[in-house]
């Protein structure tokens, strides 16, 4: 269509009939024309609400064009007046739609799914609605953009009349949101009728379920719409047996609202109504666990559930249990005066409720002493082991079947294993002497002698041990014991190195190598740690260096925390380490979290170990670790500088890569502020990416969101970055939206200062930076707020009124804030200055009676001043009194403060500090006037010197009390607005 003339919008918009009448006369096809947003005259009419304008223009246009035409909102003539509450205006343009047979345009739905349904009830126009469904009852059947249908609405709104006439409509939609339906929203609502006629209509909507899987039952049950439950009851008394999806009956649900009348009222339909939920929990353990004590009082009343006082839940408790554990006392007294209730009872730790107090004494002992006692039975039970338990709580089991224990053949003697732990060689001796398979004994845990003499640290125990062993007749007669394993996994090897004895596991490696014992030299542990990882880790390096030698294939396992040796050994600094393991080609190099070596290089800052790597394994540069880092990426973040130097001397194409979520290293160098990085980044890719690769931000984003205002500066000043000050992200807004959004002045006026940036530019909503200072009310009287907004004002005149409205607007709003919190402000007023009131009073008033220079003596003139003819004493009497009289005035209209008026506040808090300043002055003018009546005499210098310093300090007080607002005003010179700075 052809652009509205201005003429015609102006006619629209004001209702000129006469004019729209001149122009159509000239031009008939002149009223088709649009607007930008796709608004024709009846458009405008309809919205503007002018009935006779709308009745002129529909009879100088009889095509159907005007009517049908759609806006950019989706919205026909009758959907704009009806969304702008023109109900009159509406039921005119309804008429002209029927009788030019337009079903389209009535049934029309804007971008938010709503049709003039819709709208005629979410505004109460009942009698449009009503006259909406008698021309074309298809309305009914529409849901906006949220599910919402015209019957949902109209029971939300408890609109019975309109509800019942869409109810007669068959095929109406009767859907909501948030899954809710009209039975929902009549339950919501209260509405028994609604309710009642959507039961005679549509009783399947009693199971349907919303959101959070509640049926209108369920709801009526949570809101304690007691009535309303009646009425769904009193049609389908089986409703009292629904359970939700998530297992939740009505009695449950009841119970977590502590509504006592719903569970009496369901109980009456259905006597029998189911009263646990899907874990097992009766309504009465809910109810506890809530805190609804008269609930589990009305409850226990009740015959039908009497019988839950004793009951156990899913995790085998009574609701006694549940309310001790709590520390619910009401709640234990309510239920200890049911006649039944069993205390005895004992949950499914063998406890009654009384040990079941958080802080019992002996709570822990005796529940682990039970758990004890509980393992040991259930092992009788399924084993049927014989088991005694000795003092010392350990738990030794016998039985004929090996599948579960050792046979006691093969237990360790009790003297061999003392000696082990003593390295008593000679009793070793002696029993191996008198039995010789002794020595192969296992404890519980499957460690041998030579296990627990290697984890105690006795090597010539452990030599004795294997020169016994060595003596007898056998290929590898020592291959027993050195390959042995413990119920960790660990050898003897692997004990010694875990047990930080060094000396020992080099004689037990020489053994195993001696022994050829591979197998027991490679051993893991059940966390599949192996000697290496051991060595490295508790820092023996020469132990892994013989390691290594011995058996190279070490380096190639790697613990359930996928870390390697090397791994290890980078992360440890150890260069003599992993200069050995990088010499191995198929050693590993992964670790935990899904760092390599490389990026435990960058983490350590090992710049000799990094180009180690770089040579012999460069593909490491590009992995990344579980955050999906790499460790260029991870150089930055730490802001080593000499590791990331090293990776970009050896390939310098590692300065353009990106990460899988497409974030370049520029942007994690901007998101912790290291300038260093950056410099070194961009001296070997000056061109380095600078966004990520979705759009969504540039690393000067990122650098103002972080306040990192030396960063700033660099990339502001920097060739190849200085184009970022304009750049918008993916809501289209520049770094200086973000930093006025921050409230940073510093950061504001860096970008200001740059002579590309462009104040003028619109964000995704339309709005300039400036505008972003509005949400901030929580700031607008901070020194900040006002210093950006004042820069902002000083860097685009042109936006006076911008700023104009913005103060206004903010100014309305801190004011609103304040008289909400009134009394609070009040209080906080009214307490300080009456403090400081009062002690100016108190020395004030002790002033006037100990006067300087004392009273007089003589006759003629006795109990006088004697400095009373002087005029600085004078000045001391009316200045002390002034100060006096000032100060008791602010205390008592403190006292008289009217604690809930907003404008006595401003009152108050005006007058009160005018008068507190003449309190303060006259005070120092009572002390230097004091002291110079009585040092004048003598010494007038130092006189005159205090009364300079007394008259100074109010002066200096002002100085420094005001200093940030004053040097803030010197910057900004005519801008300045303290208007903010000066409310309440």
């Amino acid at each position: 269509m052809a652009t509205m003339d201005r003429r015609l919008l102006k006619a629209a918009t004001s209702g000129d009939a006469a004019s729209l009448k001149q122009l159509a006369s000239h031009d008939p096809g002149v009223l088709l024309g649009t607007t930008p947003p796709g608004n024709t005259c009846l458009h405008i009419s309809s919205i503007q609400g002018h009935e006779e304008l709308c009745e002129s223009i529909l009879a100088l246009d009889q095509s159907p064009a005007l009517l049908s035409a759609v806006n950019k909102d989706g919205e026909t003539p009758l959907l704009a007046a009806v969304a702008r509450g023109r109900a009159s205006l509406a039921s005119a343009l309804l008429r002209r739609c029927r009788e030019r047979q337009l079903s389209e345009a009535i049934l029309r739905q804007d971008r938010h799914g709503c049709n003039a349904l819709h709208h005629a009830v979410r505004r109460g126009h009942t009698k449009l609605a009503l006259e909406l469904v008698e021309v074309e009852p298809v309305l009914s059947r529409a849901v906006n953009g949220r599910s919402e249908s015209p019957l949902f609405i109209a029971a939300m709104r408890n609109f019975t009349e309109v509800a019942d006439r869409l109810l007669e409509l068959p095929d109406s939609a009767h859907s909501g949101a948030f899954g809710f339906n009209v039975l929902h929203a009549a339950v919501r609502s209260g509405n028994l009728a609604i309710a009642k006629k959507v039961m005679e209509t549509r009783p399947w909507l009693a199971t349907e379920e919303n959101e959070n899987r509640h049926t209108p039952v369920h709801l009526a049950a949570y809101d304690g719409e007691i009535n309303a439950l009646a009425v769904l009851l009193e049609h389908d008394p089986s409703l009292g047996y629904l359970t939700s999806t998530d297992g939740d009956t009505l009695l449950c649900v009841a119970a977590s609202q502590g509504h006592g009348g719903v569970a009496r009222g369901l109980l009456e339909h259905c006597p029998d109504a189911p009263y646990c939920d899907a874990s097992s929990s009766t309504c009465l353990h809910i109810a506890v666990l809530c805190g609804h004590t008269e609930f589990v009082r009305s409850i226990l009343g009740l015959q039908q559930l009497g019988h839950l006082i004793n009951m156990l839940n899913g995790s085998g408790e009574t609701a006694l249990h549940l309310a001790v554990r709590n520390c619910k006392p009401d709640m234990v007294a309510a239920l200890q005066l049911h006649q039944d209730i069993d205390v005895t009872v004992l949950n499914s730790a063998g406890d009654p409720a009384s040990r079941v107090l958080p802080d019992a004494a002996n709570h822990t002992k005796a529940l682990i002493s039970t758990t004890a006692h509980q393992t040991a039975t259930a092992a009788v039970n399924s084993t049927g082991a014989a088991i005694s338990t000795p003092s010392d709580g350990a738990i030794m089991m016998n039985s004929s079947s090996g599948a579960i224990m050792m046979n006691s053949s093969l237990a360790i003697h009790q003297r061999l294993l003392g000696a082990a732990v003593c390295g008593n060689s000679a009793e070793m001796k002696h029993m191996a002497l008198q039995t010789p398979g002794v020595l192969l004994g296992t404890t519980p845990q499957g460690n041998t002698c030579l296990h627990i003499a290697c984890i105690h640290g006795h090597e010539r125990f452990c030599r004795d041990v294997l020169a016994l062993t060595t003596n007898q007749q056998s290929p590898a007669p020592a291959a027993p014991l050195l390959g042995a394993v413990n119920a960790d996994g660990e050898t003897p090897l692997l004990a010694a190195v875990a047990s930080g004895h060094f000396s020992l596991a080099s004689f037990i490696l020489g053994r195993c190598r001696d022994e050829q014992l591979s197998e027991a030299i490679l051993a893991q542990d059940k966390r599949g740690f192996n000697a290496l990882h051991h060595a490295i880790r508790s820092g023996h390096r020469k132990l892994a260096l013989q390691l290594i030698d011995a058996e190279p294939g070490l380096s190639k396992a790697v613990n359930m925390y996928d870390e390697s040796p090397m791994f290890i050994a980078v992360m440890r600094n150890y260069a003599e380490v992993s200069e050995k393991l990088l010499e191995i080609p198929d050693s590993a190099h992964g670790g935990a979290y899904g760092y390599n070596a490389l990026h435990a290089a960058v983490r350590s800052g090992n710049p000799v170990v990094a180009k180690r790597i770089m040579e012999t394994r460069p593909g490491l540069a590009r992995e990344e670790d579980e955050h999906m880092v790499t460790p260029m990426h991870m150089a930055v973040q730490w802001d080593k500088i000499d590791v990331l130097r090293v990776l970009l001397e050896h390939d310098w194409s590692l300065g353009y890569v990106l990460t899988s979520n497409g974030n370049p290293i520029l942007d994690s160098v901007a998101r912790q502020g290291y300038v260093g990085a950056a410099r070194e980044l961009l001296k070997h890719c000056p061109d380095a990416p600078y966004a990520r690769a979705d759009g969504k931000t540039t690393c000067l984003h990122q650098a103002v969101q972080g306040g990192h205002m030396e960063l700033l500066q660099f990339f502001l000043g920097s060739k190849h970055l200085r184009k970022l000050v304009n750049i918008r992200d993916i809501m289209h807004e520049t770094p200086l939206h973000d930093a006025v959004r921050k409230c940073n002045p510093k950061i504001v006026n860096a970008l200001l200062q740059h002579p590309d940036t462009d104040v003028t530019v619109l964000n995704i909503s339309g709005n300039p930076a400036t505008w972003l200072l509005s949400p901030m009310t929580d700031h607008a009287k901070t020194l900040n707020w006002n210093e950006v907004s004042m820069l902002m004002l000083k860097a685009d005149p042109e936006a006076a009124n911008d700023i104009y409205n913005l103060h206004k607007q903010i100014k309305d709003r801190v004011t609103s804030e304040s008289r909400k919190d009134i009394k609070t402000l009040t209080q906080t007023y009214t307490s300080n200055t009456s403090l400081v009131a009062i002690l100016i009073a108190t020395f004030t008033f002790a002033a006037a009676f100990t006067l300087p220079g004392g009273y007089s003596n003589d006759a003629a003139s006795e109990g006088l001043p004697i400095m009373a003819r002087k005029i600085a004493f004078q000045a001391f009497l009316i200045s002390d009194s002034l100060a006096m009289f000032s100060s008791l005035a602010v205390a008592f209209i403190s006292i008289i403060a009217r604690w809930e008026d907003f404008e006595f506040l401003l009152h108050y808090r005006s007058f009160t500090k005018k008068l507190m300043w003449v309190g303060y002055i006259a005070t120092t003018t009572a002390f230097a006037t004091g002291l110079y009546t009585v040092l004048a005499p003598r010494l007038l210098w130092l006189a005159i010197t205090i009364c300079l310093m007394s008259v100074l300090l109010p002066v200096l007080t002002k100085l420094l009390g005001d200093w940030p607002v004053l040097k803030l005003r010197i910057h900004l010179g005519k801008t300045f607005k303290s208007e903010l700075l000066d409310m309440v």
